[in-house]
């Protein structure tokens, strides 16, 4: 046979099957059934019963005819049935789709429309949420309206109540509802691995939330590739405080079972939290935002564990990390990997990838270097920065500013039932994120900021990361973050809005904003000064995002500054 008979034989059961993260279930089942898979409070499973359970519950959704086609969406924190829902949900060959608790209910309305629900699993916590959401689809929708099958999840950190009148409404308990599954349900991989596992929104902040479709082969290969990068190896204790709900918890959900890990799940996520769980349950890994960040390195002596009773290894992403809270965290003893990506990207596409030569240097050198974004991971195959006018790679000089584009298997379907949007992200053959930044020599990649983020003052160019980075110096600012504020000289100049740490809640807010604009006078271009400080605490999203249009509202609200106001 020659080469070409080879490349054409046909692909077979023996030699080809469609990637999927649900094998990884099954292997973790076989290979450490009586390890722990998930832990959370007071309830325990291993592999073996965790495989059983999302058995039941793609065997108990499939007797109902949820299958190919339909949608089962879930509102709830990070608990073991949120973790199960990622297997048992695509097991049945449904869509998942994990709504963020921290939505209202006219949006949870439009999005459970929007993807037309067949079933809506809800913690018993957020049950008035989506009672009132499905009550807003029915108004809108009138008679004739069929609402989802609703299933709640009890816990008993939240009491009887809610689940008692969920029960009363119709709804069906969760573990009962498993009860009707056979542990035993012969599932099937999708027969394309282009078949959709997931659907996320986006936060919607202008318009109405996209929906990003999500197949099998890339959430795959991002389960894979983040641990790979990572250096997150077979066996790892994971800690939940990066919410499931945001990005398939970066794919990390699948990536548990590869690595036949363990799960801890936290309701919430607090400072004291975090270091208890590293403490008791010997936590080797986990996500979080640099705000999440920013509370653990400014947490309080009593609610701290230090000097870590061992490594913990810390994978940031969300948001630009300042220097000086990666320079904090690693003082303390964390170590954190940098990566940027979004939710169209399956989460962390790039990683700030370390090298041996940096160790050397100064501890502030090396916070700077792990500030940026980095290069691409394992799991994707392109990614660059062009100029947004021509389309052309910019130069790798530090400083010429462009769009970051991706290509490659872990980019996302589409947007759901929005070809025009489809249309404008996928231009030219790239996604395109929307995110401005920088090349350098060695082809890192640094954010500047989003394009509506950049302020334009007397028609040069501020970049508001790098104000951030200076205030975030500042011994008051514990939070910060700059938007474009109305200028009556300069068009448009930078405000600056700062939550202050404990022990300056005090200081007079006058006094404390103009030594704030003179420090930032020592390290900046003045005309890259803010010229307004406001301060009280900033608004996020459920992932630790600082909200900048509600920001840019307000200081747009605030009217322009005035031409005679000085730096």
């Amino acid at each position: 046979m020659t080469w070409r008979d080879i490349d054409e034989l046909p692909k077979i059961p023996a030699n080809y099957t469609a990637l999927t993260p649900l094998w990884f279930l099954e292997r973790a089942a076989t290979v450490h059934p009586a390890r722990k898979s998930l832990i959370h409070g007071f309830i325990e499973y291993t592999w073996r019963q965790t495989y059983d359970r999302c058995r039941r519950l793609a065997s108990a959704l499939a007797d109902r005819s949820i299958g190919p086609g339909s949608t089962v969406a879930i509102i709830a924190p990070n608990t073991p049935a949120m973790y199960e829902a990622h297997f048992g949900v695509p097991m049945s060959g449904a869509v998942l789709n994990c709504v963020n608790i921290r939505l209202n209910a006219p949006t949870i309305a439009f999005l459970l429309g929007h993807s037309q629900a067949a079933v809506v699993m809800v913690d018993q916590e957020f049950f008035t949420l989506a009672e009132e959401a499905l009550k807003l689809m029915e108004e809108k929708a009138g008679p004739g309206f069929k609402p989802p099958l609703l299933i709640v999840m009890a816990d008993e950190i939240c009491g009887s109540e809610s689940l008692h009148r969920a029960l009363a409404k119709g709804a069906m308990e969760y573990e009962n509802f498993l009860e009707s599954g056979n542990p035993e349900y012969e599932w099937k991989p999708p027969a394309d691995e282009w078949q959709s596992i997931a659907l996320g929104y986006t936060s919607g902040t202008t318009a109405s939330p996209k929906g990003v479709v999500l197949h099998h082969r890339g959430a795959y290969l991002m389960a894979l590739s983040s641990p790979i990068i990572w250096g997150m190896g077979e066996g790892a204790v994971y800690l939940w405080t990066l919410p499931m709900f945001h990005c398939n918890g970066w794919c990390f959900t699948w990536s548990l079972a590869a690595l036949c890990g363990t799960s801890i799940c936290l309701r919430q996520v607090t400072a004291k939290g975090v270091y208890s769980a590293i403490a008791k349950y010997k936590v080797t890994h986990f996500c979080a935002a640099p705000v999440v960040l920013n509370t653990i390195v400014n947490a309080p002596p009593e609610d701290t564990i230090l000097p870590l009773p061992h490594t913990v290894h810390v994978m940031t992403a969300g948001s630009t990390p300042s220097p000086s809270v990666l320079f904090a965290m690693n003082q303390k003893g964390f170590r954190v990997a940098h990566t940027y990506g979004l939710s169209e990207s399956y989460g962390p596409s790039t990683i700030c990838a370390w090298k041996p030569e940096w160790d050397s240097l100064p501890s502030e050198t090396q916070a700077r270097l792990k500030a940026r974004q980095g290069v691409r991971c394992v799991g994707l195959e392109k990614v660059d920065v062009i100029d947004c006018h021509t389309g052309k790679p910019v130069p790798a000089d530090g400083k010429t500013i462009g769009e970051i584009v991706f290509r490659g298997n872990v980019v996302m379907k589409g947007y759901l039932k929005n070809p025009k949007a489809n249309e404008e992200t996928f231009a030219g053959g790239w996604f395109h994120s929307g995110d401005l930044a920088v090349k350098h020599p060695d082809s890192y990649i640094e954010i500047r900021g989003r394009s509506k983020d950049i302020i334009i003052s007397g028609g040069e160019n501020i970049s508001s990361v790098e104000v951030e980075n200076v205030l975030y110096n500042h011994p008051a600012v514990l939070e910060a973050s700059v938007v474009a504020r109305p200028d009556e000289q300069w068009q448009e100049s930078p405000c600056a809005f700062v939550t202050v740490k404990s022990g300056y809640e005090k200081e007079d807010e006058k006094r404390l904003g103009e030594d704030i604009m003179r420090f930032c006078r020592e390290k900046l271009p003045a005309y890259w000064v803010p010229k307004s400080v406001v301060f009280g605490p900033l608004p996020k999203t459920a992932t630790g995002k600082i909200q900048k249009q509600i920001l840019r509202a307000k200081a747009k609200e605030m009217g322009p500054v005035p031409r005679r106001s000085k730096l």
